[in-house]
């Protein structure tokens, strides 16, 4: 990997020869780090991952592991696993949210923080994880799904149009930013070819709006999590000045691992409280180039939050609508009751949404769907047909993760549900009466399928079918 010369330059001016040599060695001549996480969620460890990718922990991340994971395995499609780059695994543990918290990952795609931030809360609570480039959204979703959240909302919105939506509202917020990715440099050595000496600052420049939408966001009192996956100044250490600068936020000491830097404050303004960031340095850290910085917000009414934010002339302009939310009728809800008794009576959803013809059951934090353009409105029930109702895959997927129980069971062999991702129909042996089963696979719930005498009728989504 041929690193950029003026790159190269500038680390041996900030780091000085000696380290420098160090810093681009790891660059140049390491290969890039892999590791996954297991979902607490599901029962038990997925052994099967960890026996065959030879893995081993990573230090301080709770169910973080190193090694490489089969997207194609069993426990990566029922999400037991998911594929994680190790050092960003530390985000989520920096912002640290718990069960009954509103949480907001501003810049969630293609999820795995969002994931991660699911887990620690128990699946309880809010988690609204944005993103707003809509094809990126869409493989959140997909992951959420996958993973099993229950207390999640995906939408696809801008950081200005959100800050409209929930003006004080979330308790903590991650901003992952969007960044020059010097630090995935060995992961995605085409990342290489968009950098340039000016690129950092234009990052750090659209960071800064970014972050001034959060912050309108954020209660007071609240916790902001900034992290990116570059090693640059300009939008690390200095945009962290820069809000320390110019709103009344704390900055907050991280715990560090073996291998963890402390932030630089010459890179910045001299503010010392900035060694309190940590910065991930490959030739330091086993993994990849990551900075974290934890922040507090202020309690009451301080001149100085929101002092960023231009006050301009409310304009009338047209929202643009989401997706035609709407409560379903006491018929489709009988259908969808009649099919929850008969399969798992167990689950029960306070607030019942339709999307169009599709089912979700809203998380109880949330507020209005209006004006917002969602992806994923909690979770995904299932469709609703003339007089009928189709569970979704996502409510197969979760069945495990909420201690959610179907009492109507069939039990799979690996090579039948190979055969099910694949789209086929299955046989199984006589004796179950007609309906809708879970299929469960090595413990793994897996999907739903319909039984009809010995057949069992695939509702594997198209789209995922290998």
């Amino acid at each position: 990997m041929d690193l950029p010369a003026a790159f190269i330059e500038k680390y041996q001016r900030l780091m000085g020869s000696h380290e420098a040599a160090d810093f681009i060695g790891a660059l140049t001549a390491k290969p890039a780090v892999s590791g996954f996480r297991a979902n607490p969620g599901k029962p038990g460890l997925p052994q099967a991952t960890i026996s065959e990718t030879g893995s081993w922990p990573v230090p301080g991340v709770a169910n973080g592991y190193y090694g490489q994971v089969d997207g194609k395995s069993l426990d990566h499609v029922t999400g037991w696993v998911y594929s994680q780059e190790p050092s960003a695994m530390n985000v989520a543990v920096a912002l640290d949210p718990q069960p009954g918290e509103k949480v907001l990952d501003l810049c969630a795609a293609p999820g795995g923080k969002s994931t991660q931030i699911v887990a620690l809360m128990h699946n309880q609570g809010l988690l609204v994880a944005n993103e707003i480039f809509a094809k990126r959204a869409k493989v959140l979703a997909e992951n959420l799904e996958r993973w099993g959240a229950v207390n999640t909302v995906v939408t696809n919105e801008s950081p200005a149009e959100l800050e409209k939506q929930f003006p004080r509202f979330f308790d903590r917020i991650l901003v992952d930013a969007p960044c020059s990715g010097e630090g995935m440099f060995r992961k995605d050595p085409d990342g290489i070819q968009y950098w340039n000496p000016d690129y950092p600052a234009e990052c750090a420049n659209r960071q800064r709006q970014i972050l001034k939408s959060a912050l309108q966001m954020l209660k007071p009192g609240g916790t902001l999590v900034y992290s990116t996956c570059t090693f640059a100044p300009e939008e690390d250490e200095q945009n962290a000045a820069w809000l320390l600068a110019n709103y009344d936020l704390t900055i907050c000491p991280l715990h560090q691992e073996e291998g963890m830097d402390n932030g630089r404050p010459e890179w910045a303004d001299g503010n010392p409280d900035l060694a309190k960031a940590i910065r991930l340095f490959p030739h330091h850290y086993h993994g990849e180039g990551h900075f974290i910085t934890k922040f507090q917000l202020a309690v009451g009414n301080s001149a100085k939050i929101g002092l960023l934010t231009k006050q301009h002339p409310k304009k009338k302009k047209k929202r643009r609508q989401h997706q035609g939310e709407m409560k379903p009728s006491r018929q489709e809800t009988m259908e969808w009751q009649q099919w929850c008794q008969q399969v798992m009576p167990g689950f029960s959803a306070s607030r019942l949404v339709k999307f169009g013809d599709q089912l979700y059951a809203l998380p109880s934090l949330m507020t209005s769907l209006d004006g917002l353009h969602v992806l994923r409105p909690g979770l995904h029930l299932g469709t609703l047909k003339k007089k009928r109702f189709e569970p979704s895959l996502a409510l197969a997927l979760a069945l495990s993760s909420n201690g959610m129980a179907a009492v109507r069971r069939l039990n799979v062999s690996g090579e039948q549900w190979r055969q099910y991702v694949h789209g086929d129909t299955l046989t199984v042996d006589a004796g179950n009466e007609n309906g809708w089963y879970l299929l469960v696979t090595e413990g793994h719930p897996c999907g739903f399928g319909k039984l009809v005498g010995t057949t069992v009728k695939n509702f594997y989504p198209k789209g995922l079918r290998f």
